[in-house]
């Protein structure tokens, strides 16, 4: 009897989401046209800026030529990152600013599993070799306000993607920071200076380890530079960043 009414409710369920698409199709989230599928058109998929090889080894910045491997970009070298390398499936243009804007604050969170997939494909040799993937956290009162961290949500994509273990507990944001909209590179970094820390029964989780950190935009890079820093600090063997765009400031050439 309890097994036929599941069904029986599961089935009332199918119907009621069946007729709410009928009556309200799925629209892209850029240009609000219908969409069968996931969250993005046809045509506002083929704006995106998708970052594929020639880029820089270390920090995945594109070059608008080959100029052989393992040649750095000159951010790379002015001033390298705690980090070792980072990836971006897009570079950070208006489609790709809609929908991280609307995974973050407008709670799209059913467009993490495409954007998740797009990252684990630009981050998959970085995937290859690691032990664990590690969202950037919240502190939290911004996760109570926003009730879900949106890295966490792609990492979770990542992670049944690529197979690597999910770790969100292994760093914690100790202290609350300003948001990292409108400051200067040198004001991003001092804010989150000493924001995170590997909790102390989470050591294990993070000593030896090859870390990923998975985080939705790369500015500046300060917050994942900081988190990097907390993590080698608690005896990472190495990190790795991987996020779903990254700013591009025009042509990059290397030295």
């Amino acid at each position: 009897m309890r097994s036929s009414l599941g069904a029986a409710g599961g089935a009332i369920a199918h119907l009621a989401k069946l007729a709410l698409d009928i009556a309200l199709p799925t629209l892209c989230i850029a240009c609000r046209e219908p969409v069968d599928g996931e969250g993005v058109c046809a045509a506002c998929w083929g704006k995106l800026s998708f970052i594929e090889r020639p880029y820089c080894p270390k920090l995945g910045i594109p070059f608008v030529y080959d100029p052989g491997p393992e040649l750095l970009s000159m951010e790379a070298i002015a001033n390298p990152p705690a980090y070792a390398r980072a990836r971006a499936a897009v570079r950070y243009d208006d489609i790709a600013r809609t929908l991280v804007h609307a995974l973050k604050y407008q709670d799209r969170t059913d467009l993490a599993p495409i954007m998740g997939r797009w990252m684990a494909r630009a981050g998959h040799e970085l995937l290859e070799g690691a032990d664990a993937l590690i969202p950037v956290p919240l502190h939290w009162r911004r996760s109570f306000s926003r009730r879900y961290n949106q890295s966490g949500a792609l990492a979770r994509v990542v992670a049944r993607q690529s197979g690597v273990m999910l770790r969100s507990d292994a760093l914690r944001r100790i202290r609350s920071t300003e948001q990292q909209v409108g400051l200067s590179r040198s004001q991003r970094a001092s804010n989150v200076q000493g924001a995170f820390q590997v909790p102390a029964d989470r050591l294990s989780d993070v000593q030896g380890q090859r870390i990923v950190l998975v985080d939705d935009v790369l500015t500046s890079g300060a917050t994942l530079d900081a988190c990097a820093r907390a993590l080698l600090r608690a005896k990472a063997a190495q990190v790795d960043v991987l996020v779903f765009a990254r700013v591009v400031e025009g042509p990059r050439t290397p030295i």
